[in-house]
């Protein structure tokens, strides 16, 4: 791969974190799952990707998200927040909130339009990040930032590239049946071996993948036990309370996600707008994704009391919530203005850019959506 060097100190922490990793391997009898690489690559304190001081975001990071491409997309979120508020309580819950535009957006919308937020929290595991959505709220008194789950909640809750970022388990089909893919160290460097499935994974791979069998041999895919633990937990929170949680990210309906031809699954790495797919190759420098099984979020929330409210693509859902009447307040004939907003909403659109590949679940309790996104919902496709 040709990707750009890192400095000395980046690449002094990640050798670092290798170190880190390679003794617990050594403890764990030489080789660890996947999911726990994965974990300790993207969250180990200090030197992980997410509790590293890098920056992860924008020009300078190693990818882009929606919020930071236009104020439109946390503009047109406020419309769907501002809806779901009215019908439970002037609260609002973010997970992972980045450079914390999309909430500076979001509550900038709501403010512009009258709608009261009484409190906004975040829920945000790294201290870089949080150092920074700190600085970016600042004009925010109602802003507050959580370590995990609130025990009650009732409103609007976010999370925006949220599901991806979560640790998975790797499995390969072979002529014995399906099996892990762990990490060891080989030759000084990591590298993947297999071992047999645990009881857990078992009922796993049966709950996500129930066509599992017919996959042909050699088929490699995803677990995502983090991910739908974390769904169950916010459907249980949802559950308690009144409100709903919308999510978008990357990925698929499980009948999209497992096609014979997806053979080496989703997993994927982000550095320096790079993207390749050797998740050893520099740990803790790098993002470490997988695509969403919408299928298996939905269900997870469900099983936990929360109802499937809508899923649909991202552009069903920006232009449900009116995201093109909100460029319109931007005057044409001000090209200067009215042109980069325009392109931005085109990428955001777009089903050769974020449009398609990117999806949109909402799941909750006691409240129902605008007709123009209840209109779009295809979650007969889940």
């Amino acid at each position: 791969m040709s990707l750009p060097a890192p400095s000395s100190d980046a690449l002094a922490a990640s050798h670092a974190l290798q170190q880190q990793i390679a003794a617990e391997i050594a403890q764990q009898s030489g080789a660890i799952p996947f999911s726990r690489f994965m974990e300790l690559a993207l969250y180990a304190p200090d030197l992980g990707y997410y509790s590293g001081g890098s920056a992860k975001l924008g020009k300078d990071g190693d990818f882009t998200t929606a919020p930071e491409l236009s104020a439109l997309f946390g503009q047109a979120l406020a419309q769907a927040a501002a809806a779901i508020m009215a019908q439970s309580a002037p609260h609002i819950l973010e997970f992972g909130a980045g450079t914390g535009k999309l909430a500076r957006d979001v509550l900038t919308e709501l403010a512009r339009a009258g709608v009261a937020v009484e409190r906004y929290a975040i829920v945000e595991l790294s201290g870089e990040l949080r150092a920074r959505q700190q600085e970016a709220l600042r004009d925010f008194p109602q802003v507050v930032w959580l370590d995990g789950f609130p025990e009650q909640f009732d409103g609007a809750i976010l999370g925006n590239e949220v599901l991806d970022a979560m640790p998975v388990s790797l499995l390969r089909k072979t002529a014995a049946g399906w099996r892990e893919l762990q990490v060891t160290v080989r030759d000084g460097a990591f590298a993947f071996t297999e071992a047999a499935l645990s009881a857990q994974l078992e009922a796993e791979l049966a709950r996500q993948i129930p066509e599992a069998e017919a996959l042909p041999e050699g088929y490699v895919s995803e677990l995502h036990g983090a991910a739908t633990g974390f769904m169950g937990s916010l459907g249980a929170l949802l559950a308690r309370g009144r409100g709903a949680a919308i999510l978008l990210d990357y990925g698929f309906p499980a009948r999209e996600y497992y096609l014979a031809q997806r053979d080496t699954g989703t997993l994927m790495c982000h550095y320096r707008h790079h993207a390749h797919a050797d998740p050893f190759y520099l740990p803790g420098l790098q993002d470490i994704t997988a695509h969403v099984d919408f299928t298996a979020m939905a269900l997870a929330a469900q099983d936990a009391g929360a109802e499937v409210l809508a899923y649909m693509s991202q552009a069903a859902f920006l232009l449900g919530c009116g995201i093109g009447d909100l460029l319109l307040r931007t005057d044409p004939a001000d090209a200067q203005a009215y042109l980069p907003q325009a392109n931005a909403l085109q990428k955001l659109l777009s089903p050769a850019e974020m449009g398609e590949l990117f999806k949109v679940l909402v799941v909750g309790r006691g409240v129902t959506l605008p007709a123009p996104l209840a209109a779009s919902d295809r979650s007969h496709r889940l």
